[in-house]
């Protein structure tokens, strides 16, 4: 069957995305990779997730801070077909995007790197932030590798789940028959959840519209307001991570063609390479990349805001990616 690696699988979102992925039928091994200072040695994780009444073989792999992930991860990715990547720092008090971004897009372009070298036929699923800016700069170096861009995806599959379960709280609707398509970036007002093609969304009254994308938006500070900035959205993230890997790996298995709204390489929005949409999976990963559809009058107004602040967000992991490469 699938063969996949969590890298950053022992922090936060790490360990429940592991352990979802565990319980998934299609994976019959899975290797965590963390670093010697996560908040539990990656084998730790492994040997627990080991105990679990399924059939995946589960794998540890540590790597000590300031080592290069290409020197050392021949074993934990050779043969793996998906790899997520949940790592990279939060963003700091005080910390503009372009702080983190110079932080993460590191870290980031180090991992990808030894998977360009050791798995060049994996999907590799991005949960590093900022988003908007880490996908841009590791598929232009992908590509600049000659390796297929279609592989490399941005995950903003918790916009989709929060804009389905808010929605349905709002108007009384099973949580399973809503699917709000979420389109545009992953941060911020880059987030527009279309509404209006869902017949749950269609019943928020047009007057509090605003307020419901605005929830949207907003919901991961939410959560990092709520745990009293002592965590950010890690189990949620987790479970639309594994959502999202699911059906990738279904798409790789010819399980037919999921759909999935992430963040990739695609011309279907002009000036911005990089967007957001609905996404059919196949066997190469990345298959189609749907139109946005028809939009209401709020979301063509919303897209033409979120417009330039998403561009110079694809710009700046441009300009990292113009001045970087892969040693492979």
């Amino acid at each position: 069957m699938v063969k996949v690696c969590v890298c950053g699988g022992a922090g936060g979102i790490g360990q429940p995305l592991s352990m979802l992925l565990a319980l998934d039928s299609n994976v019959t091994e899975l290797n965590i990779f963390d670093l010697n200072i996560a908040m539990v040695p990656s084998a730790g994780v492994a040997a627990d997730l080991s105990h679990l009444e399924r059939p995946c073989k589960v794998n540890g792999y540590v790597m000590e801070v300031g080592q290069k992930p290409i020197d050392h991860l021949e074993e934990c990715l050779t043969g793996c077909q998906l790899v997520m990547i949940p790592a990279g720092m939060p963003r700091k008090p005080g910390m503009t995007r372009a702080d983190l971004l110079n932080v993460n897009a590191d870290i980031a372009k180090g991992l990808v790197e030894a998977c360009a070298k050791y798995c060049p036929k994996a999907v590799v699923a991005l949960i590093v932030n900022p988003v908007n800016s880490v996908v841009p700069a590791m598929s232009t170096l992908w590509e600049k590798a000659g390796l297929d861009t279609r592989k490399i995806v941005g995950v903003t599959t918790l916009d989709v789940v929060r804009a389905n379960k808010f929605v349905a709280q709002k108007v009384g609707a099973d949580v399973k028959d809503v699917d709000i398509p979420v389109i545009g970036g992953h941060a911020g007002t880059t987030i527009l959840p279309l509404f209006s093609q869902s017949e749950a969304g269609k019943k928020i009254p047009a007057g509090e519209v605003a307020d419901m994308d605005k929830k949207v938006q907003d919901a991961g500070t939410e959560v990092v307001t709520a745990k009293n900035g002592k965590g950010s959205a890690t189990l949620s993230m987790a479970y639309a991570g594994a959502r999202l890997g699911s059906s990738i790996i279904k798409g790789l298995l010819g399980q037919g063609t999921p759909v999935e709204c992430a963040y990739t390489k695609c011309s279907i929005q002009e000036g911005l390479p990089f967007f957001a949409s609905k996404v059919k999976f196949g066997p190469d990963g990345v298959l189609e990349v749907l139109p946005v559809g028809e939009l209401n009058e709020h979301e063509k107004a919303r897209l033409a805001e979120l417009t330039p602040t998403l561009k110079e967000e694809i710009d700046a992991g441009l300009t990292y990616a113009s001045s970087n490469s892969f040693a492979i």
